[in-house]
């Protein structure tokens, strides 16, 4: 199989106890019989099964099942390091955590080169509603006026990063169709920017025409605020009517 690798083999650069950074645009797919233990917040344990461990170039490492769709298991976001051993895995980041993968067997162990990642090109109706809200800020919250549109983090740009009428710094996502998706992406663009001491603390605004419950319930849990916007009548006017939970 092309791309296969045995057991081993060589690493990729960056990801293991000799260290140096690795380069854009490649993953790490290892199919592996194996126990996952998560010990940082709170401890958590997979018992032994097959999964799939992803490694990727931003240093994130990811445990998936077959189900639950997208999310993973148990997983680190990156920056963090990962030394591995013949049968053993730990993943350590910054804060402490460690994510340590017992390998009782491997079944497939590939890695591949992705390229550049051109991101995510929103469709019309989205695209324009960033433009009017970045134009308009405070139709999402009082006061609220635009620092910089898709800010940069390093896992990606938020939409809008704002200030309130307080002075805190707000980073607001922006969806056509708000999911939980959606939220779970914002939750992770506010993390990354409450580690800077220039913005901390960060918090959350999700805005879309229509969210779903699943959504807003989860969106309250990580206290995110959402707004409903209408796309009609921010065309029309410029102001648009909202609903705020």
């Amino acid at each position: 199989m092309a791309g296969a690798r045995r057991p081993g083999q060589r690493r990729h650069p960056g990801l293991g106890p000799e260290g140096g950074g690795g380069h854009n645009g490649w993953v790490r797919l290892v199919i592996a019989t194996c126990t996952v233990d998560y010990a940082g917040r709170l401890a958590a344990h997979l018992p032994l099964a097959t999964r799939l461990l992803m490694v990727k170039a931003d240093g994130s490492v990811s445990v998936h099942s077959d189900g639950k769709a997208y999310k993973p298991l148990n997983w680190m976001t990156g920056p963090c390091d990962l030394k591995a051993e013949q049968g053993l895995w730990v993943v350590t980041n910054t804060k402490g955590e460690t994510l340590t993968i017992t390998i009782h067997e491997v079944h497939l162990d590939v890695e591949r080169e992705m390229g550049d990642e051109p991101g995510l090109q929103k469709d019309g109706v989205e695209a324009h509603l960033q433009e009017l809200l970045a134009a308009n800020p405070s139709v999402l919250a009082k006061g609220l006026r635009l620092m910089k549109r898709e800010y940069p983090t390093d896992i990606g740009p938020v939409d809008l990063l704002c200030r309130d009428a307080a002075g805190q710094v707000v980073a607001v996502e922006i969806k056509r169709r708000g999911e939980i998706d959606g939220v779970e992406q914002l939750a992770r663009y506010v993390e990354r920017l409450d580690l800077d001491g220039r913005l901390r603390p960060v918090r959350g605004l999700f805005a879309a025409q229509q969210i779903k419950p699943q959504a807003k319930v989860l969106a309250a849990a990580r206290g995110i605020q959402c707004v409903e916007v209408d796309y009609e009548e921010l065309r029309g006017v410029g102001t648009g009517r909202l609903t705020l939970f």
